[in-house]
């Protein structure tokens, strides 16, 4: 990649954006409403520009519209973690925080993301409808999860005269999660069927797990096995200085699809034999049992990916041994 090519950093509010771009002529600052109208408006002033890559950050959704748009434009984009992008601004000695510095941040961070082997790592997948509407149900259903055992976890303490408030809660959110998952499960089935048998012919996939991967790792079969396993968070980062030999680690990458695959690989390790074949050596190895389940959603992970990639479904005659 070019060391002139021109990025775009995007610093996005819920009523407005500020636009940074780098590599032209002169360096162009400008702030836009967050608004589909201007949405348009931005993509058509940054297509004739020869964009090399545009950089937001993750904002709890106030970003997606914008990056859709973007994107349905033809327009490259990055969504990132909003620490990478804080920690690359302190990197650079910028301690100051205001929008148009942040946008200006996102555009320099942009410059160096375009530099790098692995950028189609953070290449936002353009999200159709479909994907969009899975997303928001995924979502609902693990705000309803938290409202119950927030409710569940009250009612242990409660004294006689509010138990019958939060038991009629329990009851009422119970229903709304039902009828969320039933929904899902029919998206799936009208819009994924294919992809979602896929997914579920590896024991320990459910319902849930392969709505929440279809909906938040569009990358899946996308990456080759490092990377999705980087993406997700479930690689061991090395922690080595001289002579001393850190601990590996996992961190950072998509904490929901962790927390599902979690779920799924403890399922896997009673049920799916190549996984508990794999869980069990691990443990014999002397190995701790976090550390194997933690190799085990990695090794699940990885051959999901595979699956999806060659759009072959689980072999058992490829796991035997």
């Amino acid at each position: 990649m070019s060391v002139t090519s021109v990025v775009v950093g995007i610093d996005v509010a819920k009523a407005h954006v500020d636009v940074s771009v780098l590599g032209c002529p002169s360096s162009i600052a400008q702030r836009f409403d967050n608004e589909a109208e201007a949405h348009s408006a931005l993509a058509a002033a940054l297509k004739p520009l020869d964009v090399a890559l545009v950089v937001m950050e993750a904002t709890g959704g106030y970003e997606a519209a914008l990056a859709c748009a973007l994107q349905a434009a033809g327009l490259p984009v990055a969504v990132v973690n909003p620490r990478q992008a804080r920690d690359f601004a302190k990197s650079m000695g910028r301690l100051a925080k205001t929008d148009r510095i942040d946008a200006r941040m996102l555009a320099e961070f942009a410059g160096v993301l375009v530099r790098r082997d692995d950028l189609a790592s953070f290449i936002r997948p353009l999200a159709d409808a479909q994907q969009q509407a899975l997303a928001a149900m995924v979502t609902r259903r693990r705000q309803l999860v938290t409202m119950m055992l927030s409710e569940r976890q009250r009612l242990q303490l409660a004294i006689a005269i509010v138990r019958p408030s939060i038991e009629a809660m329990i009851e009422a959110i119970g229903q709304q999660l039902d009828d969320v998952e039933a929904q899902m499960v029919g998206h799936v089935q009208a819009h994924y069927a294919e992809l979602n048998k896929l997914l579920r012919s590896a024991a320990g996939i459910g319902p849930v797990a392969s709505a929440t991967l279809i909906a938040e790792l569009p990358e899946l079969g996308r990456l080759n096995r490092r990377e999705i396993a980087a993406l997700v968070g479930v690689a061991p980062m090395a922690n080595d200085s001289g002579n001393s030999k850190g601990r590996r680690r996992v961190q950072g990458g998509r904490f929901e699809i962790r927390r599902v695959l979690y779920m799924a690989t403890l399922t896997a390790a009673r049920h799916n034999p190549a996984i508990k074949a794999f869980y069990d050596r691990l443990l014999a190895a002397g190995k701790l049992p976090k550390v194997a389940l933690v190799a085990c959603m990695r090794k699940l992970l990885t051959t999901l990916n595979a699956m999806v990639r060659t759009n072959k479904p689980w072999d058992k005659s490829l796991h035997g041994a």
